[in-house]
């Protein structure tokens, strides 16, 4: 397998995958064949794509639609979506440059080490496979940076575009769709006493007593599925009862009824319906579950470093304020108002709020989980600066509704965000200047449109 093979999934589609196999024609030789190869297919406002650049795209599409064995369009169809494909990068490249987007060593460092993860190959076996398929590293990290320019060009150009609403999140919930969506999963057993709607009351009370001896039996600890092998007249039976994975909405209302208010590893008390009594366990649960998350309430300082202030500077000055605030000469909050450089909390004296998991940058979480309540922490430092901060409170917070309001919002998003792009890219094609050198890559009505032009002249 193929650097290019491997990079597929690293970027929707085959735009990677294709992109790294046109690095290969830099390392190629000067044939004859290249140079006849390389003249302008297409000017894209202030950038050309050239023919070089599109036959070697073409060819690795080709490849790819060889490998999955579906029937390929005609060349001349295949080569105008290709060439279309090309000039939509190069603006995307345009805008990116424009705005100044720029990748990090470091984190294209960390996009390279993801596309080894993804071969499952060491560093010496990935270099090996770059030089097999004639690629040299330089030009394989300018091809990562600028997918990934592209990617983010993209995200901030396409998620602007993107307003989810709470009243937008209210009617997925109320659809059929989202209750659905929302409904928890579990893995089910299932244990079916027997008995007929019209049976005798005696042979009634005989089922009752024997599935509440089940239940007993499972709430004391025996195994469900032996049970469920030795006693049910279930479909599945002697597969332990088990009904797979199913969403309550999935299951009849009598079973979903049954299991509400109970957790994994509870079993249910017999219930009846016209078929007999049923038993059901939760084995597992997936999906719309609790979210009770842990909240601190917490103060802080921010010092930026400059240069008349270095972090000796920055350390000292933060430390004489956490010995005056803990000899109770001065107070937390009147010190951030007085010395803090951030401007969003300075005012109200450092007030962070309620935090939730997550919300911070990892340092400044270590510092506030390792600080008991009341305490101030000794001064450290993040990409903004020097802190310290000051534990006001903790409590448990249930996050449920709020988790499954931003996880839906996530949904609808994502679902918006593949048909938004879509539209924006169609839309900076069309808003730019873009000339097709040769005929053949012009679109049937573009070049119908150009013959009665030269025609009418």
């Amino acid at each position: 397998m193929t650097i290019m093979q491997m990079f597929t999934p690293f970027r929707r589609g085959l735009l990677a995958c294709a992109a790294l196999c046109a690095l290969c024609a830099t390392a190629l030789p000067a044939t004859a064949q290249v140079q006849k190869l390389d003249r302008v297919v297409a000017v894209v406002d202030d950038d050309v794509v050239m023919a070089s650049e599109l036959q070697q795209r073409l060819n690795t599409i080709t490849q790819q639609i060889a490998a999955q064995k579906v029937q390929a369009p005609p060349i001349e169809i295949l080569r105008r979506q290709v060439l279309e494909q090309l000039i939509v990068e190069r603006l995307q490249l345009q805008m990116g440059s424009r705005a100044g987007v720029t990748i990090s060593e470091e984190e294209l460092d960390q996009a390279i080490a993801r596309v080894q993860q993804n071969m499952g190959a060491s560093p010496e076996e990935f270099q090996r496979k770059l030089e097999a398929d004639g690629i040299s590293n330089n030009a394989f990290r300018q091809q990562i940076r600028q997918e990934l320019i592209i990617r983010r060009v993209e995200q901030g150009s396409v998620g602007r575009r993107i307003q989810i609403t709470d009243q937008d999140i209210n009617n997925f919930l109320r659809s059929k769709e989202g209750e659905f969506w929302k409904s928890p999963q579990y893995q089910l057993g299932h244990i079916l006493i027997p008995v007929s709607s019209s049976a005798p009351a005696e042979e009634v009370t005989q089922a009752r007593a024997k599935a509440e001896s089940i239940y007993e039996k499972s709430k004391a600890g025996e195994d469900f599925r032996a049970l469920a092998i030795s006693n049910s007249a279930g479909q599945n039976a002697l597969q332990g009862g088990d009904l797979g994975w199913r969403k309550t909405v999935e299951l009849p209302t009598l079973f979903a009824d049954a299991l509400e208010g109970l957790s994994v590893g509870d079993t249910t008390k017999p219930f009846r319906s016209d078929a007999g009594f049923h038993l059901l366990k939760i084995h597992e649960q997936r999906g719309a579950t609790e979210q009770v998350v842990e909240q601190t309430k917490v103060r802080h300082i921010l010092v930026k470093t400059s240069a008349i202030r270095d972090d000796d500077a920055a350390y000292k000055l933060l430390m004489d304020l956490r010995e005056k605030i803990g000899a109770g000469d001065l107070k937390f909050e009147d010190a951030a108002r007085d010395n803090s450089e951030d401007i969003g909390t300075m005012l109200q004296g450092g007030d962070l709020g309620w935090s939730n998991p997550g919300q911070f940058v990892p340092e400044f979480t270590q510092a506030m989980n390792n600080t008991p309540v009341g305490e101030i922490s000794m001064p450290f430092r993040s990409q903004f600066g020097w802190h310290i901060l000051q534990v006001e409170g903790r409590r448990q917070q249930d996050m449920t509704d709020q988790y499954i309001r931003n996880q839906a919002a996530n949904l609808l998003r994502n679902r918006r965000y593949e048909e938004e792009l879509q539209n924006w890219r169609q839309e900076i094609r069309d808003q730019a200047y873009v000339e097709i050198k040769l005929p053949e890559l012009k679109e049937p009505s573009e070049a119908a449109e150009g013959e009665s032009e030269g025609d009418s002249q």
